[in-house]
């Protein structure tokens, strides 16, 4: 088929009069197809389509296409049982000619961003192998629109918590934060709704307030409004995970550091210079970060198990041992769990991944029953040094306690230690003094012995008992 050119040619050059032989000898094209071109004096090429040989099943194909849920390996199966004997390829060429559950094409979007005007935000779930075996993660990428500067993380999953905390990571890796962050209609930030009716949830509104930014939801299924930070992803999973070996998630993550300082300074063909190059300029135009940056932290409260330990994510994380039952407050940050005990940190441990089903143990919590075996001395708790200095006699019952108890002696000795400051000195150390007569070291009798001596002291007891007060 003569493209358009040849044949405008082909008719100016008979308009002037040459030979149609001498057409075909210039144009090097054979002379019926100059006749044939001359004839029909058209310069358009005509658009020629061969009748297929399926146009007939066309309306049935249809059909069969619809109730087969769009599988044409069914359909093909179908025509086949009805008879019509067609091939699989043919079956979809026809498809495809004539569009039957074929999608248009939409062009992708192009969006151009001023320096600090946009940032973009997305998660990926990946399989990545971690110590030797297949974990799946969820990561995390914030990218700079104008530069492409990109920060990324991974973590064992993606909520609100791990939100708050890559986004201040991130902003702080920026030094500053773009005006709008573009993000998917996910519910780790929103509350509810899609696209310009999405609601953000109240906790991540206050956050952005705090750095000066906006979340902005895009349009569902309008993928190309975040392609900035979806791209990388691509690039992730193909050049950052192959041929690097993990032991952990943290060790992961301190790799993904430097990786992208190195993605950063490297030049981007569509930029012509590197990202790092752009954000000297788009610094400038980015939010400033606050004066004072709050660590992240999210509350627990647990009630502490008898083995002295709270459990948090399937984790367990040892406390003191006179928590023991109580109800104490766990304050889960990105690297550390605190234990808080009336607004102080009584314990601090490093943060165990989720669902790793270990213990974390500090050394001042470790059991000390085997301090014999050991060649070591007893340790004194600090309660006991108080005691001692008090009186003889608690001096002594301390003493008898530690004999009696032996390394099960502590829990008693802060019950004395309690008593000590409970109850006046005088009437606690003749009440001691009697029971150590008797070898008695019951303190729950021992306090009642305490009680009876000071009632009169400082109780108002009714001298005539039996009788109406109103008398």
């Amino acid at each position: 088929m003569l493209d358009s050119s040849i044949r405008t040619a082909i008719l100016e050059l008979n308009k002037k009069g040459m030979p149609k032989k001498q057409i075909a000898l210039i144009l090097k094209i054979s002379k019926n197809s100059v006749k044939k071109i001359i004839k029909s004096g058209c310069e358009k090429t005509p658009d020629v389509k061969k009748k297929s040989k399926y146009i007939d099943l066309k309306d049935e194909i249809e059909q069969l296409y619809i109730g087969c849920q769009g599988n044409l390996v069914r359909v093909h199966e179908e025509l086949d049982d009805k008879g019509y004997k067609l091939s699989y390829q043919g079956l979809t060429s026809f498809c495809r000619r004539y569009k039957i559950g074929v999608k248009e094409k939409n062009r992708t979007g192009r969006y151009i961003c001023a320096p600090g005007q946009e940032m973009q935000h997305d998660t990926s779930p990946h399989i990545v192998e971690i110590g030797g075996k297949k974990r799946k993660i969820q990561c995390a990428s914030l990218i700079l629109c104008y530069s492409r500067m990109i920060f990324m993380q991974c973590f064992e999953t993606y909520n609100r918590f791990f939100a708050k905390v890559f986004l201040t990571d991130a902003l702080k890796y920026f030094n500053g934060s773009a005006n709008n962050c573009i993000l998917d209609n996910s519910t780790v930030i929103l509350a509810y709704g899609t696209g310009s009716n999405a609601v953000i949830s109240a906790e991540m509104i206050s956050f952005e307030k705090h750095f000066g930014f906006k979340f902005i939801a895009h349009e569902l299924g309008d993928k190309n409004r975040s392609g900035k930070v979806e791209r990388p992803f691509h690039y992730i999973e193909h050049n950052f995970y192959p041929g690097r070996n993990f032991e952990n998630l943290k060790d992961l993550n301190n790799q993904a550091l430097k990786w992208c300082e190195k993605v950063n300074n490297r030049v981007k063909r569509d930029l012509k210079t590197t990202p790092l190059n752009l954000y000297q300029t788009e610094r400038l135009h980015l939010n400033p970060l606050p004066l004072f940056i709050p660590e992240v932290y999210k509350i627990y409260y647990r009630i502490v198990t008898s083995d002295g330990y709270v459990n948090l994510h399937s984790n367990k994380y040892s406390v003191d041992t006179h928590l023991i039952g109580k109800r104490v407050e766990v304050r889960e940050t990105k690297d550390k769990v605190l234990i808080i005990e009336k607004h102080n940190v009584s314990s601090e441990h490093v943060r165990l991944e989720a669902c790793a089903g270990k213990r974390s143990m500090l050394p001042e919590h470790r059991f000390t029953g085997r301090w014999k075996k050991k060649g070591l001395k007893q340790p004194v708790i600090p309660e006991e040094t108080v005691v001692r200095k008090g009186a003889p006699a608690l001096n002594e019952m301390v003493d008898a306690l530690k004999k009696k108890f032996k390394n099960k002696v502590s829990k008693h000795i802060r019950k004395l230690h309690k008593m000590y400051f409970d109850y006046p000195l005088e009437p606690l150390c003749n009440a001691l003094e009697e029971a150590l007569k008797y070898n008695l070291c019951d303190l729950i009798r021992i306090e009642k012995m305490v009680l009876k001596n000071i009632a009169g002291d400082f109780f108002q007891i009714s001298l005539n008992e039996g009788t109406d007060d109103n008398e």
